[in-house]
């Protein structure tokens, strides 16, 4: 297909002696079509041209001249707004989605880059929670973004499986593991250990002792200890696959803080190599620049802790995966940890690593009254609860719309569970997300389930249609509706490569939520299984090409579609 976008830069770059690069960063799709397909701002050249926009912009059009791909070209309050051919645009757009397929949108951006994602990252010995939930569907929808760009993808889940926690519940299993049951379900009688460990804790300080006695074991390696602690990990993993596997979500490491016990001496060793170490309080830091706090190596015991592990680990994944990008999805509230780290390792020579490494922040998930989830108040806490409420949902509304539909659970699974990924990913990620089940299983709203059901709705159409033609007359779609719907087709490649940039996903839940609001006008205006043959080809192809980048789209999220709903 040919990059619009390029070409136009060309154009204006050659006519105003400018970088091209740049001016195609600036290039925008206008939201209404009548203000152009493709608009430049032509303030960005007026400090280099010592011009106003309004003249930047007259001088460019005058010097446009003939073009293949442009039709008109009209300024606006200093904007050059670019109207291209719209039959060859059409011809261009369906022929390569429909050559291209399932690689339709894929780029080779990067090829020969590493990113590394650190996303999810539950504690173990307790059931996934809820507070994990958008680090895991944000992670995983940029896995595979980066991954359709053509990046290697190197997925780690840091599991919190060290310190007292995970040590609160052995201790508490050596004292009653006779009193529970582990048959059935053991992450719950797990957690109840750990529970029961922490009251009792908080009554009596002194029972600490019992979780740091296990704690110095289990950092000896006695075999017991450490017996129980690989049952627990073990047990964690297993609950939390079922979440992964529910979520279409995978991973590459699932290497912990214990993974980095034995490589923290390194990090200590270069910081005081370099003279970095300062003491503080009994503590070792190092110092930052500006007005950020110290960053602290090892308390005043001497032990380690959060910032330690974070460097180990790093100088793991640079020797490792020499990577080109280092990504933290992790809770906004963590802003200040990140910084110091990053600080930290640039302070210990690695500056280009360092320059590579971002922090990648999220909102809070709220329920419907604006409270944190979490908070017991009578709302689920735990992922399987919350998915297993989703789908259940799901399938009553199903059973009410369509009850002789096969496979009901199946599908009920796909719309519940990406009814709850969507709501996550629908807006920018450093907002709160409201978590309201009146609004996240809405089939006509700005949702999920609404965008299954439109991708749906394309596939009962070509049901209908028995064989579907391999080409058309597409001049036939020149029409206001059916342009805007391969408008938005042919700039699925640009928001993906968007959504990458920015790591946001929610760009390509917007784009999805547009494809579907058009392709719906354009259904409601047309009738696309008609008398005139040729009209309806070229509709029917609109219609199954509208449906396969909605289902490419979503799956870019971690959205599966059923082909019936």
């Amino acid at each position: 297909m040919i990059d619009y976008k390029e070409q136009i830069a060309l154009k204006i770059a050659e006519i105003t002696v400018t970088n091209k690069d740049d001016i195609k960063n600036y290039i925008e799709v206008p939201q209404n079509t009548e203000m152009g397909d493709f608009a430049f701002p032509c303030f960005r050249l007026a400090k280099e041209l010592k011009k106003s926009p309004m003249q930047i912009a007259e001088d460019i059009k005058s010097q446009f001249g003939e073009n293949e791909l442009i039709d008109k070209v009209e300024v606006v309050n200093g904007y050059l707004n670019i109207f291209i051919k719209k039959d060859a645009y059409i011809y261009d757009v369906m022929k390569s989605v429909l050559a291209e397929g399932d690689n339709y949108g894929r780029s080779n951006i990067g090829n020969g880059k590493t990113i590394v994602i650190d996303y999810s990252s539950p504690n173990i010995a307790k059931p996934f929670h809820i507070g994990h939930l958008r680090s895991t569907v944000i992670g995983n929808s940029l896995y595979k973004i980066y991954d359709f760009l053509g990046f290697k993808v190197i997925g780690i889940n840091h599991l919190g499986d060290w310190g007292m926690g995970v040590c609160r519940t052995i201790a508490g299993y050596l004292m009653w593991k006779d009193e529970y049951d582990f048959s059935e379900r053991p992450i719950d009688s797990i957690l109840a250990i750990y529970v029961r460990y922490n009251k009792i804790e908080k009554e009596d300080p002194d029972f600490k002792q019992h979780a740091v006695d296990a704690l110095k074991k289990l950092e000896a390696g006695d075999e017991e200890i450490t017996k129980i602690w690989n049952w627990i990990i073990k047990v964690s993993l297993e609950n939390y696959q079922k979440i992964y596997d529910l979520m279409d979500c995978k991973f590459d490491s699932y290497n912990g803080e214990a993974f980095y016990n034995d490589k923290m001496d390194r990090v200590i060793k270069e910081l005081e190599d370099k003279n970095l170490l300062v003491e503080s309080e009994g503590a070792k830091v190092v110092m930052m620049d500006e007005d950020i706090p110290p960053c602290m190596i090892l308390t005043s015991q001497g032990t380690t802790i959060y910032a330690t592990r974070d460097l180990a680990a790093l100088l793991y994944r640079i020797d490792n995966y020499n990577f080109d990008k280092c990504l933290y999805l992790v809770a906004s509230e963590q802003a200040l940890h990140f910084k110091q780290v990053f600080e930290t390792l640039s302070k210990m020579g690695y500056e280009e690593y360092a320059k590579r490494c971002e922090h990648i922040p999220f909102g809070l998930v709220l329920d419907e009254d604006g409270q944190k989830m979490g908070s017991r108040k009578g709302n689920a806490t735990t992922l399987e609860e919350i998915f297993g409420e989703s789908i259940e949902k799901s399938l009553k509304i199903i059973e009410e719309k369509n009850p002789d539909l096969e496979d009901k659970q199946s599908v009920a699974e796909k719309v519940g569970v990406g009814a709850i990924i969507f709501n996550d990913l629908a807006n920018s990620r450093i907002k709160d997300e409201i978590f309201d089940w009146n609004q996240i299983l809405n089939f006509n709203g700005e949702t999920g389930p609404y965008l299954q059901y439109t991708y749906v709705r394309t596939r009962s159409i070509l049901r209908n249609v028995g064989e579907i033609p391999t080409s058309a007359d597409f001049s036939l779609l020149n029409d206001k509706e059916g342009y805007e719907v391969v408008r938005l087709i042919g700039s699925f490649g640009d928001v993906v490569k968007s959504a990458a940039d920015k790591n946001e996903p929610s760009m390509i839940s917007r784009y999805l939520l547009d494809l579907a609001k058009a392709f719906s006008r354009f259904y409601n205006e047309h009738h696309i299984i008609c008398d005139d043959k040729n009209v309806q080809d070229a509709r029917v192809l609109l219609t199954k090409v509208t449906g396969d980048v909605i289902k490419e789209g979503l799956a870019l999220l971690g959205i599966r579609c059923p082909e019936k709903m």
